[in-house]
């Protein structure tokens, strides 16, 4: 059995200004994050759901770039309500996102 149910690695990655593949940081990962560690704790689900930082998650142009593991799905939440929305339905209620869910596997 899994020590947690579910696992989110957002991506905190932050490049040199002018990098091509831009960065999640730039784009806001910073404050997904903090929502995603706040939104766990505020409902009950500290010791189901860990939220970790990432590295490059190797999807940069999509970023900010996040991870659900085991279900293996891809998202890029580009507000809070976005991130929301994510946490409420694929998190707490086991549903995909599918309109906010990245159509691709990261290397392709």
């Amino acid at each position: 059995m899994p020590r947690f149910q579910k696992h989110l690695f957002i991506c905190n990655n932050e490049r040199k200004e002018g990098d091509p593949r831009g960065s999640c940081v730039k784009r806001g990962a910073n404050g997904m994050l903090d929502l995603a560690k706040d939104w766990v704790h505020q409902n009950g689900l500290k010791g189901k759901v860990r939220v970790n930082k990432a590295g490059c998650l190797d999807a940069c142009q999509h970023g900010p770039a996040m991870v659900v593991y085991p279900d293996d799905v891809w998202y890029s939440p580009k507000s809070e309500d976005e991130m929301k929305t994510i946490l409420q339905e694929h998190i707490k209620n086991g549903k995909t996102v599918e309109n906010l869910a990245l159509p691709f596997l990261p290397s392709q």
